[in-house]
């Protein structure tokens, strides 16, 4: 009998850790349907990724733009219509740690459907994110919990939570196995006139890095720093773009012939730009994995990390915001004095697999 198998997805980071949920559906005998809440409305925050991944959403919730009080009431109160119209599935599944994944488990449990949390167990400890606060609620709701790495299990059992947990590995190296040959294929090098290993990749969203003016300058004063290194390619998060132009930095940058400015680029172009890059420098979550992976120095300017593998195993450290420690470690990868790193366990294109593999056990 055909299992129904729904995915609620909302960001970017969502989008990449479910694209091989539909293809596999057949293989083991469920009907997927893909949510999609609209959390990201813009263009190149969402339908970029849609196009490249040949992914199409079933259901669009519509509530970008939002509060993100608004949109979370919104997601809970749209779900149950729509469960409503076209009946509850068998397993209902959220990925990471989202505005739309906090209201997609709360929506789960009210209805009594099966809660699957991917990603789980990850820990900052850092009660100042809103993110630690998503991944507490939606694992304490879930039935099932699918872990990425060692550190899940063990936040999981330290909490007490009751949910069947497994270590599956993590879908989002199954997409970068996927589409191995479309990244290579990508010209974006060549576009932005760059040279393999001799730029530097730099990412900055987080409210605490770019919200207020003395952060903004901060960042300004690094990427300037960094072009002593070779070229520095930051494409800009809107948040970071607007924070920027806000204060009146935008104009120092682009004057610089030496930093690459863009918008948000496909996942394709992105991902070949981290292969390629001398080190990214970074406050994101996910590339912590993405260059874990690719065995390429990540330097992470965070306090924490929900992702310690990337630390223990791979390539990633923490760095504080400030402009003479972060040189000092692109200096250590300069002269190649910085840890090579190893892949983690089950990081291996297969994650998708094993998730049906429990699916179909349940």
């Amino acid at each position: 009998m055909t299992k129904k198998l729904y995915i609620l997805i909302g960001t970017r980071p969502n989008f990449i850790k479910v694209t091989r949920f539909k293809e596999l559906s057949s293989k083991y005998n469920f009907d997927v349907k893909i949510i999609h809440t609209g959390q990201h409305f813009d263009d190149n925050m969402a339908n970029v990724f849609f196009d490249q991944f040949d992914l199409r959403p079933d259901y669009f919730l519509n509530v970008g733009g939002l509060s993100p009080n608004s949109q979370v009431g919104q997601i809970i109160l749209k779900l149950e219509e729509l469960f409503e119209e076209i009946g509850k599935p068998d397993f209902f599944m959220v990925p990471g740690d989202v505005n739309s994944t906090l209201a997609g488990a709360v929506a789960a449990n009210k209805l009594n459907i099966t809660l699957i949390h991917l990603e789980s167990g990850l820990r900052s400890f850092d009660k100042k994110m809103p993110e630690e606060h998503n991944r507490i609620v939606a694992d304490n709701l879930a039935n099932i919990c699918m872990v990425t790495e060692p550190s899940g299990l063990e936040n999981i059992k330290d909490e007490n939570i009751q949910a069947k947990t497994y270590h599956v590995g993590n879908t989002m190296i199954d997409t970068l196995v996927k589409f191995e040959s479309k990244i290579e294929e990508s010209p974006i090098l060549e576009e932005l006139a760059l040279i393999d290993k001799k730029y530097l990749l730099c990412t900055f969203h987080r409210p605490s890095n770019v919200d207020a003016e003395s952060q903004l300058k901060k960042l300004t004063s690094l990427l300037m720093a960094l072009t002593r290194k070779g070229k520095v390619v930051i494409p800009l998060h809107p948040r970071t773009r607007k924070m920027l132009m806000e204060f009146d930095m935008l104009s120092e940058l682009e004057e610089n012939t030496d930093v690459i400015l863009s918008n948000p680029i496909g996942y394709f172009e992105f991902q070949k730009l981290i292969k390629y890059s001398q080190v990214v420098i970074t406050d994101s979550g996910g590339i912590q994995e993405e260059t874990t992976y690719r065995k390429v120095p990540c330097l992470t300017v965070r306090e924490n990390t929900e992702r310690p593998v990337t630390i223990t195993q791979g390539t990633n450290s923490l760095v504080k915001f400030e402009e003479s420690e972060i040189l000092r470690f692109v200096e250590k990868v300069e002269l190649g004095n910085y840890k090579s790193g190893e892949v983690p366990k089950f990081w291996d294109g297969q994650t998708t697999e094993r998730i049906y593999e429990v699916l179909c056990e349940q």
